[in-house]
């Protein structure tokens, strides 16, 4: 950690020090013959997306005139780096905003697109907020594609614990993408899962919920949380945890909670604000480091124990399970100790706010839209008959309501502002260039609920994601403002809650599960109501999170 007094801390000294070491240390760029190595292996990997073919040579004049024609970077609309450190001070116009009405802050200063100047080492960033010009972004991301992940979660395994980590990457690094597949971890994951220990069982609900108003608690959101922290630990460590059954009460648990929503709302403080952390320890970064501190032995600590019960079973010279049984950290093993480690840790970290917080949107919707729920309950009790009718992995192939109420309820609540890349090439946004190597920011909340890319946006209509003929199938058209076609988005680049291409979400499919599980069995035995405002229901720190006492009304269906 640098000194500040021996070099005074100033803006100009600042940025100086900016460029040549901090970059140099978080340098992360592959050589030449690296690149195109991992490039040729994941192109022989059938379940990666492969880069698109080639420009044909007029493609490539239009590209080059394009270019010429364009406006340079500098001259973008940009904030100055004094300017914005003052409109972060108290008393200016980004003081006090969350992550989402900063970008609209921004926005509303810059225009569609705007340039970000960096300081205290972070790098220059384009924002553009048009479909348009996410298109261009995403087609030029290569076979490997950049996605930026949070700097301090980097210095905290590259510098602070260094003796632990060794330099090894977690989910954004390449072994996971290279040696995994999401579909051996989802048939794992179902055939283990599904039937034994699914939440929100009818049980627990009606143990916690208030016997005469049927509301659960304020703090639910808690239980949402022991679920898919549950949930994942099945997928990653082959494990159930028992956080809603014997352990509930685990001070462990409770701190790892704990921890990972402190990450969220002090990592923001440091990754989207001007913080000199780098630099210095500030009072923020002890909490972030706290808080990975106890997130990293905790999860270790669970990892181990899978890790000598895996070991310990391979020595009793048992039959091996079939690869499609075996859970992510069993895989990863094989490879390395230390690499499934990471891994699994960072499965643990990712999987537990963002899930909560997803089946949160998606509940609040379905209580506010009761015909949608009603219509949802239908298509569920065609398949799961009884109230403890079971589940196999095909049941969800013949629920389309049931995946656009899913996908309808992430446009309404997105769980992030949208996604980043580095183009590989040289691309023109708007009218100006954007050299390769520029990091841009992909800004698609702002777009969700606009009438110009989604008919009535301001609706939870969960027919638009319907093909005709499923819409068909579900009730008859009445008129072209309930056909899905009419409803579709403008553009396929605005709602991509998964990312795009070799760099969306290894877990998509894991989430989406649990999802349809979990919503399904709850619509089956209860109507879901929420009887207070929802203005403001969400928080945006990294991701969105309730901001909202979630005092659900659970009343039981009678069939």
């Amino acid at each position: 950690m640098l000194k500040i007094n021996k070099c005074g801390l100033t803006v100009k000294n600042v940025a100086k020090l900016t460029n040549k070491l901090w970059r140099q240390s978080i340098a992360t760029s592959l050589s030449r013959q690296q690149y195109q190595q991992q490039t040729h292996q994941q192109q022989q990997d059938g379940r990666i997306p492969t880069q698109p073919k080639a420009p044909t040579v007029e493609e490539n004049t239009i590209a080059k005139e394009e270019w010429r024609r364009a406006k340079p970077l500098d001259e973008m609309p940009t904030i100055s780096p004094l300017k914005l450190l003052r409109n972060f001070l108290p008393g200016g116009t980004y003081h006090g905003l969350d992550s989402a009405q900063l970008m609209l802050a921004f926005k509303e200063d810059l225009g569609a697109i705007g340039l970000v100047k960096g300081v205290f080492g972070k790098p220059d960033t384009v924002l553009c907020h048009d479909p348009q010009d996410f298109e261009k972004v995403y087609r030029n991301e290569g076979v490997w594609p950049t996605r930026p992940g949070m700097e301090i979660l980097y210095h905290y395994r590259h510098v602070i614990r260094k003796d632990f980590f060794q330099g090894v990457e977690g989910l954004s690094g390449t072994t996971y993408l290279l040696t995994m597949t999401e579909k051996s971890a989802i048939t794992f994951w179902a055939t283990q899962y599904n039937n034994s220990f699914i939440f929100p069982s009818s049980h627990r609900i009606r143990e916690i919920r208030d016997p005469h108003s049927l509301e659960v608690p304020r703090n639910f959101e808690e239980e949402m949380n022991r679920w898919t922290l549950e949930s994942v630990s099945v997928v990653a460590l082959d494990k159930q945890l028992g956080l809603i059954g014997r352990n509930r009460d685990n001070p462990e648990a409770k701190l790892l909670f704990k921890s990972l929503t402190e990450l969220f709302v002090y990592s923001m403080e440091l990754e989207l604000k001007p913080s000199i952390w780098k630099y210095y320890t500030t009072p923020t970064m002890k909490k972030v480091t706290e808080s990975l501190d106890h997130i990293t032995e905790i999860t270790k600590k669970y990892i181990e124990e899978a890790i000598e019960r895996i070991e310990s079973e391979q020595k009793m010279d048992l039959p091996e399970k079939p690869e499609s049984e075996k859970s992510v950290l069993e895989k990863l093993v094989k490879i390395d100790k230390k690499i499934a480690m990471v891994m699994a840790m960072d499965m643990l970290m990712a999987g537990v706010d963002t899930t909560s917080s997803t089946f949160t949107g998606l509940l609040l919707c379905l209580a506010k839209n009761p015909d949608k729920q009603a219509k949802l309950r239908e298509e569920v009790r065609k398949l799961l008959p009884e109230k403890d009718s079971e589940f196999d992995e095909t049941v969800f192939n013949h629920m389309p309501y049931l995946k656009a109420c899913i996908k309808e309820s992430l446009r309404m609540y997105p769980l992030t502002l949208g996604n980043t890349r580095v183009p590989i090439n040289d691309i023109v946004l708007q009218g100006y260039r954007v050299p390769k190597g520029t990091q841009v920011i992909m800004i698609s909340t702002s777009l969700m609920k606009n009438e110009r890319h989604y008919p009535r946006g301001n609706q939870y209509l969960p027919e638009r994601w319907l093909r005709p003929s499923q819409q068909a199938e579900e009730t008859p058209i009445g008129n072209d403002n309930e056909c899905p076609v009419a409803l579709k988005p403008s553009s396929p680049f605005i709602y991509l809650p998964f990312g795009f291409g070799s760099r969306s979400c290894i877990g998509r499919r894991v989430v989406e599960m649990e999802l349809e599980m979990g919503i399904a069995r709850l619509i089956r035995n209860f109507h879901v109501e929420f009887n207070y405002p929802t203005d403001n229901a969400f928080k945006c720190v990294l991701i969105n999170v309730p901001n909202i006492p979630l005092k659900f009304k659970f009343t039981d269906i009678k069939d």
